[in-house]
This record gives C-alpha cells, sequence and structure tokens, in this order.
C-alpha cells in the first residue's frame, strides 16, 4: 500500500482527502495547508495528521497529491520529484510549457510518475461514447460555468477549456496544424471567456468555447464523424450516438 500525503487542503483538497479515504490502494499519511484557518478545521474534521512544512509531508510519503493554486503546482511538484515521490497534480498541470517539460525531465529522472487531474477522461460518458470514436471530422464543444472566484488565478483556458482540449487531443489522432484563437477579461485579469479553433493535419476541426461568467452551467461536446454523430454531456455524465449503416471507412 502506497503511502500519500495532500498539499492543499481548501475546496478541492477536501475532497481529495475524502477519496482516498475510500480507496484501498493507498495509506493517507496526512496534509499540509498554509493556512491555519483551514489547517485547523480540516485536522478537527478529517482527524488527519497536519504537516508544518511541505518538505517534511514530501518525507514521509511515496506519493504527494498536489492540490494547491496553479500558481504553486511546479514549486510543489519539483521538490516531490526531487524527492523521488510519484506525482498527482489538479489541472493545470503548471503555468507554461517551460515548467511542464522541466517537471518531465525531473520525472525521467528520478523513475518515479506524474499523473494530472484530467478526470473528464474517467467520466462515465465519456467512458460509454469512447469505442465508437473512429475518424472525428467536426467537434464542438461548450464548457460553461457561472463565476467563481476560485479559479481566477489563471485563464479560463487553463481553468475550463484544458478539460475539453485534452478530451479532443485524446480522441482525434492527427497532429495539430494551426490554431486560431481569442479570449477576453470580463471580471478577472486574464479571459474569461475564450474561444479556440483547432485544425488538424487530417482535416479535423475542433471548436471549442469555455466561460466562467455564465448564467448556467454546461459541460457538453458534439463529435462529428462519417458513421456517427456523438454527443456527450459530462455535467449530467449522459451519452446520444447516432449511428449509420453501411458507411465506406474514410481510411
Amino acid at each position: 500500500m502506497l503511502k500519500i500525503g495532500v498539499l492543499g487542503a481548501g475546496h478541492l483538497g477536501k475532497i481529495h482527502i475524502k477519496c482516498i479515504r475510500e480507496s484501498n490502494e493507498y495509506d493517507l499519511i496526512g496534509f499540509y495547508d498554509p493556512d491555519p484557518a483551514i489547517s485547523d478545521k480540516v485536522e478537527r474534521d478529517f482527524n488527519l495528521k497536519r504537516f508544518s512544512d511541505i518538505q517534511s509531508l514530501i518525507e514521509r510519503v511515496d506519493v504527494v497529491d498536489i492540490v494547491t493554486p496553479t500558481i504553486s503546482h511546479f514549486e510543489c511538484a519539483s521538490a516531490a520529484l526531487k524527492g523521488f515521490k510519484h506525482v498527482f497534480i489538479e489541472k493545470p498541470v503548471v503555468n507554461t510549457p517551460e515548467e511542464a517539460k522541466q517537471l518531465i525531465a525531473l520525472a525521467s529522472e528520478a523513475r518515479v510518475k506524474i499523473q494530472v487531474g484530467h478526470v473528464e477522461r474517467f467520466n462515465p460518458a465519456f467512458i460509454a461514447a469512447k469505442p465508437f470514436f473512429t475518424h472525428p471530422m467536426f467537434i464542438e464543444t461548450h464548457r460553461l460555468a457561472q463565476f467563481n472566484p476560485r479559479g481566477t488565478d489563471v485563464p479560463v483556458i487553463l481553468d475550463l477549456m484544458i478539460h475539453d482540449i485534452d478530451i479532443v487531443l485524446s480522441v482525434v489522432r492527427s497532429n495539430i496544424r494551426k490554431i486560431n484563437a481569442s479570449g477576453v477579461p470580463v471580471v478577472s485579469d486574464t479571459p474569461d471567456i475564450a474561444n479556440a479553433r483547432l485544425e488538424f493535419d487530417n482535416g479535423c476541426v475542433a471548436n471549442l468555447t469555455a466561460s466562467r461568467i455564465s448564467m448556467k452551467n454546461m459541460r457538453k461536446s458534439r463529435f462529428f464523424q462519417s458513421d456517427a454523430y456523438i454527443s456527450v454531456d459530462f455535467l449530467d455524465k449522459t451519452a446520444e450516438i447516432l449511428r449509420l449503416e453501411n458507411v465506406p471507412d474514410p481510411d
């Protein structure tokens, strides 16, 4: 059984603590959070050991679960990897591609694993639809959320759209040829509404829209291919699949 510790015990951190405790694969050793009020409450409510600093937690575990604000992901992950610990990081993994590449190099050197919390890959609606993806040629996604200041430390692309980018890249088996994107800041210093058009070498086009100032929540994606129309509602966890018969293979 792997020993695991949680860095960050805010809203998502508490969810991670609850989920880890439901697993038989991990021994939850404790947590660290720099906010004394949060630490006091989590220590009391979960009867969980509270560490006084990041390094002391890292030294006691095999796996470090990072649920801190995005701006601190790189620092926390680097410390864990240098301590030869496996790492799970909430999305987005880090702030820049350069930081991500450094983490990959550290993980390779330490011979440990990094996993990023792209949880939509494990959404039951997407899992049910996944066997039907053959050759998507047009994809449209909408991920809209009511405003929550918790995610405004990063642009809406890293806060919300990152889920759909990950899903699209997992089903389109081709390299990206061209990207057109635009975004507008409304209530924060970075884009709160954004749209991106991805064009792939195989001709597929994906149109992604994300907003964190919507009146309602929406997480829907539609996939069009020669033999099927696939609709996935990640919020309601439902999928609709319409298939055509006797359609020639596009390859």
